[in-house]
């Protein structure tokens, strides 16, 4: 018998209760009778219907087992509407969920935040010419400070009113951030183009102290990586270059924000947000959450991907076995990501996002029937 993993299981709002009972229907029904590895799911409710309900964002015993007994988290996506058809909301404003989301990356110190941007065989991409491998980078996004940390407010007196929100960068940071970037293209292969181990930093130096800061940093660290290749782009700038030259891209650190707004856009070069996986990591824990949200406008249809939720549970497996020098969930990752691949391959069987362009005769599959088709590939 192999290790025992305790996993909190946070399915959140929306299609993250669509998604994430596949992901344990994978985990339960290809690895629960496994001698290799034994995970132990905890599910609990979360986020903003669950606040619509209770008035918490999660019940003590929750908040309690994710912060101190799991070794990971998966998370499916915080954001409810209410009856009114509004976004629900906390008294103080903040998004119904806001404590689990952005609260666990303060409170756990979740400060790199990564989201692989991979084209796959058999996956559409507005970039016709771009084959799957001219498609492969990683983004890295500093989590715990810029400008989402809570450091905001409104005024509204004396015939004034505004808003503000403070972006926090610090050296300590930024620091951690690079290196993690650096860290984490040593165990890369290069870029698609000319296979040099590159990171980019991402930032507006040219205009923001902050960003002048983040790149000082981001130089003081490469340094030390001489095998690695130090490269520049001022945000506005790499959007366009992402598109012309996605191939040119291995790893890219950025502060929180901009972190966050590119790997969106670089989330459509590869078949949109339903194939971006995402892990928010710290020093000893982690959460993995598909990048989609929870995108009520489409729960409960079945339309929902569930390859983002599957994608980044391979990540939490590989993260896992690397956490505890543990190579069964490392292999785990293997499994799931050897069946996606074949199941986006083939082409038959793809929820509706995925139906476009060679592929806009294929009939759409639900949530359910791409996950049965994972299942019954990582099971031949």
């Amino acid at each position: 018998m192999g290790r025992t993993y305790r996993i909190s299981v946070l399915p959140g709002d929306g299609i993250g209760r669509e998604v994430i009972p596949e992901v344990r229907r994978v985990m339960m029904e290809v690895f629960g009778s496994s001698g290799d590895i034994d995970l132990e799911c905890h599910e609990f409710p979360c986020g903003g219907e669950y606040f619509l309900e209770t008035g918490r964002e999660w019940s003590k015993e929750a908040e309690h087992f994710t912060k101190n007994k799991a070794d990971a988290i998966l998370l499916g996506g915080i954001g409810a509407k209410g009856p009114d058809g509004k976004i629900v909301r906390r008294p103080d404003g903040n998004l119904a969920g806001y404590s689990v989301v952005i609260g666990l990356r303060q409170e756990l110190d979740l400060y790199a935040n990564v989201r692989p941007v991979k084209l796959y065989e058999g996956v559409p991409t507005p970039l016709v010419s771009k084959k799957p491998n001219e498609i492969d980078m990683v983004i890295v996004r500093e989590n715990t400070e810029g400008l989402y940390y809570p450091a905001r407010g409104r005024v509204s007196e004396s015939g004034r009113d505004f808003a503000y929100d403070l972006r926090m960068i610090s050296v300590k940071g930024s620091e951690r951030i690079s290196r993690f970037a650096f860290e984490l293209a040593k165990e890369r292969n290069g870029a698609p183009v000319d296979k040099v181990k590159r990171v980019t930093c991402v930032d507006k130096s040219n205009l923001l102290a902050g960003c002048q800061l983040f790149r000082e940093t981001f130089d003081k660290v490469g340094e030390k990586y001489r095998g690695i290749t130090k490269d520049y782009a001022y945000v506005d700038a790499w959007t366009l270059y992402a598109v012309l030259k996605p191939e040119y891209y291995d790893v890219v650190v950025a502060p929180n924000a901009f972190g966050d707004i590119i790997s969106d856009l670089a989330g459509a070069l590869i078949g949109g947000l339903g194939m971006i996986p995402s892990g928010n990591i710290g020093k000893e824990k982690a959460v993995f959450e598909p990048v989609h949200g929870s995108a009520p406008d489409i729960a409960g249809t079945g339309k929902a991907n569930p390859i983002a939720a599957l994608l980044s549970t391979a990540m939490m497996m590989e993260w896992l076995g690397k956490r505890f020098d543990d190579l069964a969930p490392v292999n785990v990752a293997k499994q799931i990501r050897r069946a996606v691949e074949e199941v986006l391959r083939e082409g038959k069987v793809r929820t509706p996002d995925l139906c476009q362009g060679a592929w806009s005769d294929v009939k759409p599959s639900t949530t359910k029937d791409v996950t049965s088709e994972v299942i019954r590939k990582m099971k031949g």
